[in-house]
């Protein structure tokens, strides 16, 4: 059992499955009669739609049907509604509708105006191209800081100055103090680089309607099924939920983005009801999806810092746009949220204050993505740390040390309202400058040089709040005595067949290879919450402790009445019940067989023996890390080389090593990307330029040195299996980590600053443009 038991580094069950091309997902399926769908998409960044002509799409070779913004209206469909601060008890905002196919006007590049359905997707996209629209251009815009301007284009009349709400948080008056005190100020304004996700399985969905029932059934990529069948049937199809069965197989990566709720999920299941309860399968090609996935980032921050003289932090100002694009869509308001609350980081600051304002543009909507709102923060507070370092004159280590929140002071409450729980940063920083031989540095930047090189390194430390919500999680036993998890959340990569299956089995004995895992389907599992911010270990893990236990405490009545014992003179252990101080014992899954009695059951039993648990994410759980980067810059050609990269991460008690440093690895290569290469670009006009692999950069293996990763255990006191998220950390930790190095490395130059994504063209502009300021000086 210690083989498979809480902590053990056991591989992914799922993997043998997926390496062998046996994964099953959403495209995978191809169901009776199906027909195929193609979504049409505005080629405008802003527009009325004065008319679509649809006659001669209608008419094409194997054409079922065209669907317009019209049709939306006629059959009464309501639009997605995000949820919004004033839901929380926050400020009032504009909650901007989306329908699921425009109706009058469109407000960005990629919009949805038309659905074409067809018998196979090759006619649907011909016919595609043979609808006519009439569109008005409007003025569009496209930058958050010109979106903000007086007399700029309104995305939305409802929205004065195209703002969606603001947040602020902290006191202003204290922190003016802390300046007006101050021996020292250092002000920065970034650029936190709008990027995608790119998940490696593009969205699809299938939707069929099923006219005996009245009911439907949708396949949707989505790492939340349950909100995927709130979202379309209760607000766009308007039906009760128990009239949609969603379904959510294997999903190729989510990052936030598959976060549900699309359009086209609603589309093809009132699709498979226009066409007769035909099954209709849209899937999204690439470029599609660089058009029609939510985007993430895109903050415009100006952040301040006073000090005394020391370098000892008295204030924080943060004033931030955070562009929601031409929607607020799905939980983007969580962005500017995280992105305030978590701005102070690990450090003791006595006054905040910050405001940031959700701007609405004429393009693609942002949503979450990986660590939303968390690496912003971190972003902010790490650059200004080191800015700071250098006005006083102090090490970009020993500033830190100076500002950490000791451990001794846990529980602590910032001034954004917010109590960490436990943290030791002091001690994780050491741990990450031990294993990335900090003190070897001057050594290997000399060999650099020999080779002209220049070399510098970054420390980034983060920390972040997960986990949301609350959750369920169901055990059932089966008359064999094989057991089964019933998941609220659910997992696109994470391994929780397989890290589930280690907890219950430490937990009540069960062979690990007898635990079947189901996940995915809303006719199956109750209810769940999906798997998103960190939260699967917290919430569905704590709600998974609570099951075992009252497994536990359903099975002790049988177990004593098949031992002829007293209740109160039986124990459980190991697996198995056992009569005190006696060595008379049987385990766990042959009393449960006992549930299964076709006959001859006492009556104070129930057929059956299942249990649930619950548990809510109040409070989260705050997990941090202090991750190193060393990089190499050939200052010919601007060439960023990854050299070194160390990571230490705080992530609370460990269930499965191997598949957390796995989680580790992949946030970093993501936030890597986001640092050195990924960006989302648009001209004056609102076109996507970026709208290909041709154009949209991403890290690949041979980008990154060997990662030196360890993590080490401060365990969670908000949940009783002490766990902290694991999922975002590399994604928050390493832009800080790695624009610091390059920062530290042009630094002999004179260069201060470099927004991200640093390009090889961006850095050879700079330091190209420092030499001819330093040659006319």
């Amino acid at each position: 059992m210690n083989k498979f038991g809480i902590g053990q580094p056991v591989p992914r069950v799922e993997d043998p499955r997926f390496i062998t091309g046996r994964g099953r997902y959403v495209d995978d399926f191809e169901l009776p009669h199906q027909a195929y769908g193609v979504v049409v998409m505005s080629p405008h960044a802003h527009a009325r739609i004065k008319g679509i002509d649809t006659t001669k799409a209608k008419a094409a070779d194997g054409v079922l049907a065209v669907l317009t913004g019209a049709d939306v209206k006629a059959d009464g469909l309501g639009p997605l509604a995000p949820p919004m601060p004033e839901d929380m008890g926050g400020p009032k905002g504009f909650r901007s509708p989306l329908s699921i196919l425009a109706i009058d006007k469109v407000r960005s590049v990629g919009e949805r105006v038309a659905f074409v359905i067809a018998e196979t997707q090759a006619q649907a996209r011909n016919a595609a191209e043979l609808i006519e629209f009439d569109y008005q251009p409007l003025p569009a815009v496209i930058a958050s800081e010109d979106a903000v301007k007086p007399g700029a284009p309104a995305v939305w009349d409802e929205a004065p100055n195209n703002i969606a709400f603001t947040l602020m948080m902290g006191n202003k008056d204290a922190t003016d103090a802390a300046f007006a005190n101050a021996k020292h100020a250092v002000t920065l304004k970034l650029n936190n680089s709008r990027i995608t996700a790119n998940s490696i399985e593009t969205r699809a969905a299938i939707g069929h309607y099923h006219p005996d029932a009245d009911s439907y059934t949708l396949y949707s990529t989505s790492q939340n099924p349950h909100g995927t069948r709130s979202s379309v049937a209760g607000q766009v199809l308007r039906i009760p939920e128990t009239k949609l069965r969603v379904i959510s197989p294997d999903v190729g990566g989510g990052f936030g983005m598959k976060h549900g709720g699309y359009p086209e999920d609603a589309l093809v299941v009132w699709a498979s009801r226009k066409v007769g309860g035909r099954p209709v399968k849209w899937v999204s090609t690439r470029s599609e999806a660089l058009l029609g996935d939510s985007q993430g980032r895109d903050q415009i921050v100006t952040g301040e810092l006073a000090l005394d003289e020391r370098g000892k932090v008295l204030g924080l100002r943060v004033n931030a746009l955070h562009a929601m694009g031409s929607h607020v869509f799905g939980a983007a308001m969580v962005v500017p949220l995280f992105a305030m609350r978590l701005a102070p980081g690990v450090y003791q600051i006595p006054a905040v204050h910050c405001v940031g304002k959700a701007v609405f543009t004429n393009t693609i909507p942002l949503a979450p993505y990986r660590g939303a709102g968390r690496p912003e923060a971190t972003y902010l507070i790490e650059q200004l740390l080191d800015r700071a370092a250098k006005v006083v004159g102090i090490d970009a280590v020993e500033i830190r040390r100076r500002n950490f929140i000791p451990a001794a002071a846990m529980p602590h409450k910032i001034q954004t309202g917010i109590t960490y729980d436990s943290g030791d940063f002091v001690h994780v920083m050491d741990e990450c400058l031990k294993i990335a031989d900090w003190s070897g540095f001057a050594k290997r930047a000399a060999e650099s040089k020999k080779h002209g090189k220049l070399r510098g390194r970054g420390i980034g430390y983060f920390l972040e709040e997960a986990a949301v919500f609350n959750d369920r999680m169901v055990l059932r036993f089966d008359p064999s005595g094989m057991l089964t998890i019933l998941a609220g959340t659910h997992s696109h990569g994470q391994g929780h067949a397989t890290v589930y299956a280690q907890m219950v089995t430490e937990w009540l004995g069960v062979p690990f290879e007898n635990i079947r895992f189901v996940q995915g389907d809303t006719d199956a599992v109750p209810i769940g919450r999906g798997s998103y911010g960190s939260r699967s270990m917290h919430v569905g893990g704590n709600a998974l402790k609570k099951a075992a236990d009252t497994i536990v405490e359903k099975a002790k009545p049988m177990a004593a009445m098949m031992m002829e014992a007293a209740v109160g003179d039986i124990e459980f252990k190991d697996g198995s019940f056992r009569i005190v101080g006696t060595d008379r014992a049987m385990k766990l899954t042959d009393v449960a067989k006992a549930f299964y009695r076709p006959a001859m059951l006492p009556p104070q039993f129930d057929v059956g023996l299942e249990a649930s648990g619950t548990f809510a994410a109040e409070p989260p759980n705050y997990p941090n890390g202090c991750h190193v980067c060393e990089v190499e810059i050939d200052p010919e050609t601007g060439v960023v080389t990854l050299a070194r990269y160390a990571a230490v991460d705080d992530v609370g008690r460990i269930m499965n090593h191997l598949l957390c440093e796995g989680q580790i690895h992949g946030g970093v290569a993501q936030g890597v990307g986001q640092a050195l290469m990924e960006a989302i670009v648009f001209d004056a006009d609102g076109q996507l330029l970026t709208g290909s692999f041709q154009d949209y950069a991403m890290p690949r293996a041979e980008d990154f040195p060997d990662l030196t990763s360890e993590l080490t255990e401060v365990p969670a006191r908000t949940n009783p299996l002490g766990v902290k998220g694991a999922g975002e950390a590399g994604a928050t930790g390493a832009p800080p980590a790695v624009i610091g190095a390059i920062l530290d490395a042009l630094n002999p130059l004179g260069i201060e600053h470099i927004d991200m994504p640093a390009t090889p063209a961006r850095v050879w502009a700079a330091i190209q443009a420092q030499a001819i300021k330093a040659a006319a000086e």
